[in-house]
């Protein structure tokens, strides 16, 4: 699958706020090396290479058009492709910093995961990520699984990708399990779309861009319309006719020289 990276930074301000607010919890004074896992275009990449500039920042995404635009608009940053569900042993180790920002979702066995994400850290490290709760969103939680569901739709795609987001709670049992020094926190963003035509435009840089990739262009269209008319039923319109599309995420915080040696 290809990903446009133009297509993606349509919103890049909205996309990169929560990239901001995750390294601005960031507490370490003068890290030396810091890996970004799922840069994307490198905007995160970007931010947490303005804040340590001093750093050595790896940024690393499996997508080549990503990459390529990340490393044409940040020539003083390392890219590097590299799937990070099973090549993150391309990085090495030896990090002050793991940073992901809204790209573990796509990854399957998160217990796994953040075992080896963690184990990037130098003691005294910290891992710092943010993951979208994609359930919680008429658009996952309910439009989508309904239409893959359907006679109509349901046999047009042989890939459907799914979200390995885990509750809340599931990620403070694996953090307590690994770690006493670990930070959760929730924010719902608020973003101004002018109509349900500009909330399809986002999720065209995301997670609809798989199924569409798969149509083709008069099916593609019919199925972006059945989506605008449904999201038209779950979003009302404010006084002065924008569409509020509200975009829960979660983010947390590990710190590596907690983690204990005698558990699992």
């Amino acid at each position: 699958m290809k990903w446009d990276a133009k297509q993606y930074l349509k919103f890049e301000k909205e996309r990169t706020q929560p990239a901001v607010d995750l390294i601005n919890r960031l507490t370490l004074k003068n890290p030396k090396r810091i890996l970004d896992i799922g840069c994307g275009p490198g905007n995160s990449t970007r931010l947490i290479k303005d804040k340590y500039p001093e750093a050595y920042v790896l940024g690393i995404d499996k997508s080549p058009e990503m990459i390529e635009t990340a490393k044409t608009d940040n020539p003083d940053i390392d890219f590097l492709i590299a799937d990070a569900g099973e090549e993150l042993e391309k990085t090495g180790s030896g990090y002050d910093i793991v940073l992901s920002s809204a790209a573990i979702q796509w990854i399957p066995n998160h217990k796994e995961l953040m075992v080896k994400m963690l184990s990037l850290l130098n003691p005294g490290g910290m891992l710092a990520v943010q993951v979208p709760l994609t359930d919680k969103m008429p658009m996952y939680q309910k439009i989508m699984p309904d239409l893959l569901a359907s006679p109509e739709w349901g046999n047009e795609f042989a890939v459907k990708r799914f979200f390995h987001t885990l509750e809340a709670e599931q990620y403070y049992d694996l953090f307590s399990e690994i770690s006493s020094d670990f930070t959760m926190w929730e924010t719902v963003y608020y973003h101004r779309m002018d109509s349900c035509e500009n909330i399809m435009e986002w999720y065209r840089g995301t997670g609809l861009r798989p199924y569409l990739e798969q149509l083709t262009l008069e099916k593609a269209e019919l199925f972006e319309k059945e989506i605008c008319n449904q999201l038209d039923e779950y979003y009302s319109k404010q006084i002065d006719g924008a569409i509020i599309l509200k975009f829960p995420r979660l983010f947390f915080t590990v710190k590596s020289d907690e983690i204990s040696e005698n558990k699992s």
